[in-house]
């Protein structure tokens, strides 16, 4: 199927998140491991641009370290959509450009959030008629991570994290963001959790409190152990955060990322200049409600 315009060209942004909690819960029969965790969107973003345009379906960016074309998960997802449409073959005429800011491997969500962004924008072009239910199911074929995205702000993910459910949305807190000069690969850090032994594994998890808005700094993540006990980098900046006054800090997802959080925009950019260190990079940003991510992850028209 040929598209007939070639001049639409419109942009989202695609907002990264953080884990606030993440709990393992056990590897299920299909070979996943079954967690619950706390998601949370922050306003750091890539920004995708779609555009119509006669010749093959591209996806593109400046950043080398992204997957082009077939290996991006961008690519996975207007695969998926236009099969799930009853579309054959390899879409035409569209290609995706992204303008990236979150890094790769880091444990926020970049590649997963650009595939749900992507999705919208592919479905305001190909099946505007579709609902966002019919995404979501699109969406969990696509990565473990993409249906959160659709949702933004405070939620809770369960199953592989397919499974969201929103909850009263956070206060608005200010991070700053860490990310050391090297990457870990999600199943990797899965496989060192699946090596600790069985006391080992308990000794990581503890009861989520009802409580833990107020008590951020009791929340934690069951990656950080084995893969600090694989890179004890990330353990030392968590520690020079908690020293420079974060009320919590802890490894997002499965790392490489660590956050801190901090009462003021003041504070944290105090603090970041306190923990500066070689080799990584860092970020003052804060986290986003649903109410704020809805607004500015709305699609804007390019003329």
């Amino acid at each position: 199927m040929k598209l007939a315009r070639t001049d639409f060209r419109i942009q989202r942004h695609a907002f990264a998140k953080i884990n606030l909690d993440l709990r393992i819960l056990g590897l299920r029969p299909d070979g996943f491991h079954e967690i619950r965790t706390i998601l949370q969107t922050i306003d750091l973003h890539d920004t995708l641009q779609l555009s119509v345009r006669r010749g093959p379906f591209m996806v593109r960016s400046r950043t080398q370290v992204m997957p082009q074309d077939r290996d991006n998960l961008i690519w996975t997802a207007g695969l998926a959509l236009w099969r799930a449409i009853g579309r054959t073959g390899i879409p035409e005429d569209v290609s995706v450009t992204v303008r990236k800011r979150i890094p790769s491997a880091a444990g926020l969500g970049g590649a997963s959030s650009d595939a749900a962004t992507a999705l919208l924008l592919f479905q305001q072009l190909w099946a505007p008629q579709k609902g966002l239910r019919f995404l979501r199911e699109v969406a969990a074929g696509v990565g473990s991570d993409v249906p959160f995205f659709f949702d933004g702000g405070t939620v809770l993910a369960t199953g592989r994290g397919e499974c969201t459910r929103r909850l009263a949305p956070l206060k608005i807190q200010w991070l700053i963001l860490a990310v050391p000069d090297f990457g870990v690969k999600t199943p990797q850090a899965y496989r060192w959790w699946d090596g600790l032994s069985y006391k080992e594994k308990r000794e990581t998890q503890s009861p989520l409190s009802r409580g833990w808005r107020r008590r951020l700094g009791y929340l934690s993540n069951d990656l950080q152990a084995p893969v600090v006990e694989k890179h004890p980098a990330i353990a030392e900046m968590i520690k020079r955060l908690r020293v420079v006054g974060a009320h919590a800090a802890a490894m997002s997802g499965s790392g490489s990322a660590v956050f801190g959080v901090f009462t003021s925009q003041a504070d944290a950019i105090v603090a970041r200049r306190r923990i500066r260190k070689a080799g990584w990079r860092t970020w003052v940003t804060q986290t986003i409600s649903r109410s704020d991510y809805v607004r500015l992850a709305a699609p804007a028209r390019i003329d």
